[in-house]
């Protein structure tokens, strides 16, 4: 019987703002894709992360903040593990929030890969939060922040009025829709390439430890 070996280590980083009120159970039933995923019997084994500098999953209960620095070995199929982590998280969370999501290829070794080979380092940004409004209005916050940046290199940022105008105009517009057709997303990727951001096919992010 061959043994699988996943060909990622998944990193899972963020801070989301919680209830007060919310419970050890609460958040052990929530975080339940995570930790199943882990092959874990349960919140405060699968908590643990892949690498003893990380922090791993921590419940800051004095400042009711769920803090994310863990890593687990997995495959693709991590994405629909994390979508359901959120739809589990939106309903205990005070606004919104963004969870970085890297995939770093455990397969690919840069000194003995041919010249044209990359590796298949890949990111995705997640978001929860309590309402819709509160998602989009953390994705408008942080496609500001990469824009804003991004054109400062050019323009003065007192130039840049029209173009913030313009994208919040479009987050409007999406609302409304959001609104009509009556359903959100809970997970979502964050187009790569640009800004902070970044990091897709072939360029490696540096993990965050707190």
């Amino acid at each position: 019987m061959s043994h699988y070996s996943p060909p990622f280590e998944i990193h899972v980083h963020g801070d989301i703002p919680l209830r007060p009120d919310v419970s050890a159970s609460q958040l052990e039933e929530a975080l339940r894709p995570l930790w199943h995923y882990a092959s874990a019997n349960g919140l405060a084994e699968g908590a643990t992360s892949l690498y003893q500098e990380e922090p791993g999953i921590a419940h800051d209960v004095a400042e009711s903040v769920l803090r994310l620095c863990w890593t687990v070995a997995g495959d693709q199929d991590f994405r629909a593990v994390m979508e359901d982590a959120c739809s589990g998280l939106n309903e205990l969370t005070t606004e919104g929030a963004a969870i970085e999501v890297s995939f770093y290829d455990t397969e690919f070794d840069e000194e003995e890969a041919h010249e044209d080979e990359q590796s298949r380092d890949d990111f995705l940004m997640c978001f929860v939060g309590p309402t819709p409004q509160a998602i989009l209005q953390v994705q408008r916050d942080m496609l500001v922040q990469d824009v804003v940046q991004t054109m400062e290199r050019h323009f003065d940022t007192s130039e840049l009025g029209a173009v913030v105008y313009a994208i919040d105009d479009l987050f409007r517009q999406r609302f409304e829709a959001l609104q009509h057709s009556m359903s959100w997303g809970r997970a979502a990727p964050r187009p790569r390439g640009g800004g902070s951001g970044g990091g897709g096919r072939g360029g490696r992010k540096p993990r965050h430890l707190h």
